[in-house]
């Protein structure tokens, strides 16, 4: 998978979240390693999402993860905080913020 499928395939998920009662700022990069290596932002601000095919870098916590790995943090099937203790991801930054991440996949969760 290239970066660009990958990279759509995830903006998709993303945005499915409700996000419209965060009035916090929230800003997360995410360093893609291995197949379909890339960097992308996720943003909520004002109670609007964004997810960017670009680096932040007014960030509040940076990701670094496989493709995989996100793929299957976005669906749920791997809960951020094991994924950190398993180190299939790393995390720099602010950790309060960093754990608000959890927040965002169960609301895109929620709709299914």
């Amino acid at each position: 998978m290239t970066y660009a499928d990958f990279f759509t395939k995830i903006k998709s998920e993303f945005m499915e979240a409700d996000v419209s009662d965060i009035t916090e700022h929230l800003a997360y990069q995410f360093n893609i390693t291995g197949e379909a290596s890339g960097i992308f932002y996720v943003e909520v601000k004002e109670g609007k999402l964004y997810v960017e095919p670009y680096e932040y870098f007014d960030r509040d916590a940076m990701f670094t993860c496989s493709a995989q790995t996100l793929e299957e943090l976005a669906s749920g099937k791997l809960d951020p905080v094991l994924a950190f203790t398993i180190q299939k991801l790393k995390v720099e930054g602010n950790i309060d913020k960093a754990l608000r991440f959890k927040e965002l996949v169960d609301r895109r969760n929620a709709k299914r």
